[in-house]
């Protein structure tokens, strides 16, 4: 088998792979990003984005699959690292642990000679997957990597949230309060919330907001996002994934609880039904929606910048 062909069979198989752990969770009516607050052994500890051993943020469809890892296996703590890592600080994984593939998007460059004899090249992106082992795994680590996790205050209120409340006020997004529904209005490009009185907890009220907000990054004046083209009449239900993907990223980055909004399990049958034809929707959706979090972001810098 020559070395340019390598790639793309295991870009194929690695999209197979994680879709249908995917599909397996949706299928039992799972929605896996939102697993990790739902675990008994997990229910004290506040949720928190996957990190590499050196405290970087996993990104995109490797948040999925390391928060699905944890929820199996019953981790409590939140970073990953390879077996060579481990090594690296002297430490060692136990004997018979297995580890959670992650994968790694990269391309390599192919030189061809078209019919003019002339040389032309082309980037070619692939896919390979390699192991990380959650540091509960791992014996002899540094003492810092066995920290207790931080606890949750279940006693704080909507007023003590204010880092999320920053984060929102500083995206520059409209939010109007007011009736019964949730929802992004594209036309007057406003986030239209219930009185935060309605809400069962402070956490559900963020995480409400967090979703709007991803829907509104998705605006022709700043990401553009549609799915028409590739996912015909299930392009909303897709934007709704990517919504619900990206709100829990940002849940978990502002460090507050996911709750789950039983009007949007009506899409998984929609969900479903789009991963069994494409392979690469949950990708694409994941990636969709680290875009938008790392928009959100840069919201955040350029008030910074304007200060």
């Amino acid at each position: 088998m020559s070395k340019t062909t390598k790639p793309t069979q295991s870009r194929v198989d690695v999209y197979t792979r994680v879709t249908s752990r995917i599909i397996a969770d949706l299928e039992q009516g799972v929605r896996p990003w939102l697993k990790p607050w739902s675990v008994e052994n997990a229910a004290d500890c506040l949720p928190a984005l996957p990190l590499r051993h050196n405290g970087q943020a996993y990104r995109g469809v490797n948040i999925l699959l390391l928060w699905g890892e944890a929820t199996d296996k019953g981790f409590t703590r939140n970073v990953w690292m390879t077996f060579k890592q481990a090594q690296e600080y002297g430490a060692h994984v136990r004997k018979g642990e297995h580890g959670a593939q992650v994968v790694y998007a990269d391309r390599f460059t192919k030189t061809e000679t078209d019919e003019a004899g002339e040389e032309q090249t082309r980037d070619i992106p692939f896919l390979k997957t390699y192991a990380v082992f959650n540091v509960e795994q791992i014996e002899g680590l540094p003492a810092h990597f066995m920290e207790p996790p931080e606890s949750r205050d279940d006693a704080r209120t909507l007023d003590l949230i204010k880092e999320a409340e920053e984060f929102f006020t500083r995206t520059g997004a409209r939010f109007r309060h007011g009736g019964n529904r949730a929802f992004y209005a594209p036309g007057s490009d406003h986030i239209q919330l219930p009185p935060p009185e309605a809400f069962r907890d402070a956490e559900s009220y963020t995480a409400t907001k967090a979703h709007e907000l991803v829907h509104w990054t998705g605006h022709p004046a700043r990401m553009d996002r549609e799915f028409g083209k590739r996912f015909g009449d299930s392009a909303y239900a897709f934007e709704e994934l990517v919504a619900e993907l990206g709100a829990a990223f940002l849940c978990a980055d502002l460090r507050a609880s996911n709750e789950p909004r039983e009007d949007h399990a009506a899409y998984l049958a929609h969900w479903l039904e789009v991963l069994k034809s494409d392979k690469r929707a949950i990708f694409t959706a994941a990636a969709h929606a680290q875009r938008a979090l790392d928009f959100l972001h840069e919201c955040q810098n350029r008030q910074d910048q304007a200060a």
